[in-house]
């Protein structure tokens, strides 16, 4: 996907390398996005975001300010990443020794992460969970499951159709 310049925003004080992004999506200001990153349609990607080159943004997904997406990450549709969301694609870093491969971390459609949350990497956060605020993910998350502490813990299923205003955490 190429993106149609006309149908795409880009604040001019964004770097954006990559023109793999879909139409109605809007990129703003101090954010960075290297070459070879694909962003689907109708994203809302917020100030201060880094977006490494091997990562995938689904359709419709809001990436909130400070949020960094490093390589390895695969992002599904209709996901809501909080402000300073921290996610890690190497369990076992060190200064300038380089994995060949990073590991994969994959966000599945409808996931929400709430705010601060750090995600390890090499998990998968299913379909339709809720990560809390905070919430220090170091196992993967079962779809539709509300997780939340340090480390995370399953605290409930949610039903099909829940809304926030429905049932508190």
């Amino acid at each position: 996907m190429k993106a149609n310049l006309d149908k795409v925003f880009i604040h001019n004080l964004a770097d954006v390398a990559t023109r793999d992004i879909g139409d109605g999506t809007r990129i703003w200001q101090f954010t960075v996005v290297l070459a070879g990153a694909k962003i689907g349609s109708e994203c809302n990607v917020c100030a201060y975001v880094f977006i490494e080159g091997d990562v995938v943004v689904g359709d419709r997904v809001t990436i909130k300010c400070g949020v960094q997406l490093w390589d390895g990450l695969r992002v599904g549709d209709n996901v809501f990443i909080g402000p300073n969301v921290t996610f890690t694609n190497d369990l076992f870093p060190r200064s300038k020794h380089y994995p060949e491969k990073y590991l994969l971390t994959i966000i599945e459609d409808g996931a929400s992460i709430g705010a601060g949350a750090v995600i390890l990497p090499g998990l998968t956060i299913g379909a339709g969970a809720l990560v809390a605020a905070g919430a220090v993910v170091t196992k993967s998350v079962e779809p539709r499951t509300l997780v939340r502490g340090n480390p995370a813990r399953h605290v409930r299923f949610i039903s099909e159709g829940e809304t926030h205003e429905r049932r508190s955490l």
